[in-house]
């Protein structure tokens, strides 16, 4: 169990867009943009999908938020403070990524990331994603990854 985690309301949406902008701000110069999710307006987002924030002294401190498909999970985005990078906190979410997609009886997750984050791919890969594409959407070169899971019995 994650301490302090608890389900994403819409309201939620102002201090998750504050931990999105502390989490990815340093890719900005590296892509000399914005990277998208610090352009979702996550109000709403969490309104339309699955959301999970990790509190701990009054602050999020990390964020999943998943978009269920017909045939697989979207893993939309996973957040952490930098605070609280290398504490375990971001596999530990995509492992609940992971459960809440078995749980919902689909075996496949599906990630995209922006091409130059290099090391998130690297990460994705040792966890046993999978590239299956590349498109620029929106101008945002992505990589698109997948993982298929197996159900535990």
């Amino acid at each position: 169990m994650i301490a302090g985690l608890r389900p994403a309301t819409a309201t939620d949406g102002y201090r998750v867009a504050a931990l999105v902008d502390r989490a990815y701000g340093h890719y900005v110069v590296r892509i000399g943009r914005k990277p998208y999710p610090m352009t979702v307006d996550y109000g709403e987002a969490l309104h339309q999908m699955r959301g999970f924030v990790v509190e701990r002294d009054g602050r999020i401190v990390g964020l999943l938020l998943l978009d269920e498909a017909r045939d697989h999970m979207m893993l939309e985005n996973v957040a952490v403070d930098p605070g609280y990078r290398g504490t375990g906190l971001g596999r530990q979410l995509l492992d609940l990524a992971e459960a809440e997609t078995l749980a919902r009886g689909l075996t496949e997750i599906r990630l995209y990331t922006h091409q130059m984050m290099t090391e998130n791919q690297a990460i994705y890969r040792r966890l046993g994603y999978v590239e299956f594409d590349r498109r620029i959407v929106s101008g945002m070169a992505r990589v698109y990854m997948r993982k298929e899971l197996s159900r535990r019995r």
